[in-house]
């Protein structure tokens, strides 16, 4: 088939878009048609092989379930995930970093008390996290709300294992308090695979690549007048912090879990001494005000809410 013609064929499926009521609707799918297209026109796939494709998407689609979401877990180690997350994400300095919200969660988070074990069932290393979220100008933010999870200690999420984990093991939905202080108990999480029963992990075979990925905690900070954060905490020292299967890992996310010796603060925590401790501040960007408003101005805030439905 000569380039002409294949070109006529890019050009005519573009045009068949222009009637595209929503104008980012028809610019995305212009830009993916061009795209696909010159995807194919260079590597020329066979019959056998654009079946293949077909089949491999069929199957990914097939494997998702309320609990599974497949593609989300092909996009995470394609690294798209990880790339539209930075690309949507304020880099400024001084902010926590963003990163993937992988394809665990799933499931509503509990609401738990500050101090709360999220770790259910045991056989851990017990740890504390603990930490402020606070604005960029480093106020605290009180009433900010944390969605926390995780991975139980042998590496797998409540949602991976119903028979086994009671619902919401390793989540928990938390409320800092006055001063914008956060702290739960947990249990040190460690590296694991990612689900490598499906056609991701088919590919992940296919091109000889390891599944893993290190150890981490999941954090989705939220407070009233900012953006929310979708971030990880990644344990220093952990197995593939230089190889995360899903590319996820930045370097200002890795928090030492120290070995703390300290009864008095055992003694506070609730927990046996001595205790592995995660310090991590989440610093969140504040949103713009709406035209016209005074940020710092007196009724701002009320202004504000009463705008909102």
């Amino acid at each position: 088939m000569t380039t002409e013609f294949t070109t006529r064929i890019t050009e005519a499926v573009v045009d068949s878009l222009d009637g595209t009521a929503d104008p980012r609707l028809r610019g995305l799918l212009a830009a993916l048609t061009r795209h696909l297209h010159a995807f194919v026109r260079e590597t020329e796939p066979t019959m056998a092989e654009w079946e293949r494709a077909i089949d491999f998407l069929t199957a990914t689609g097939q494997t998702c379930t309320d609990t599974r979401q497949e593609f989300v877990l092909l996009s995470d180690v394609l690294g798209v995930s990880m790339l539209v997350e930075t690309i949507n994400s304020d880099e400024r300095g001084g902010l926590t970093e963003s990163t993937v919200l992988g394809p665990f969660h799933m499931t509503e988070s509990p609401v738990r008390e500050l101090g709360a074990d999220i770790d259910l069932m045991g056989g851990g290393e017990p740890c504390v996290v603990s930490g402020r979220v606070l604005s960029k100008d480093g106020t605290p933010q009180p009433g900010a709300v944390l969605d926390v999870w995780q991975a139980n200690a042998e590496g797998y999420y409540d949602v991976q294992q119903p028979d086994i984990q009671p619902a919401g093991n390793g989540r928990g939905l938390f409320t800092a308090d006055a001063e914008g202080r956060f702290w739960f108990r947990t249990c040190v999480p460690s590296p694991y695979p990612i689900p490598t029963d499906g056609p991701v992990g088919d590919l992940l075979r296919a091109t000889a690549r390891h599944p893993y990925r290190p150890a981490h905690i999941h954090f989705i900070a939220s407070a009233e007048g900012h953006a929310p954060v979708t971030t990880h905490i990644f344990v220093a020292g952990s197995d593939h912090l230089d190889s995360d299967a899903v590319f996820a890992v930045k370097e200002s996310l890795v928090k030492d879990f120290a070995e703390t010796d300290d009864p008095s603060l055992a003694k506070e925590f609730g927990i046996p001494n001595p205790f592995r401790h995660a310090r991590f501040d989440l610093v969140l960007n504040p949103l713009d005000p709406p035209d016209g408003l005074d940020a710092d101005g007196p009724g701002t805030r009320d202004a504000v809410n009463s705008g909102r439905s």
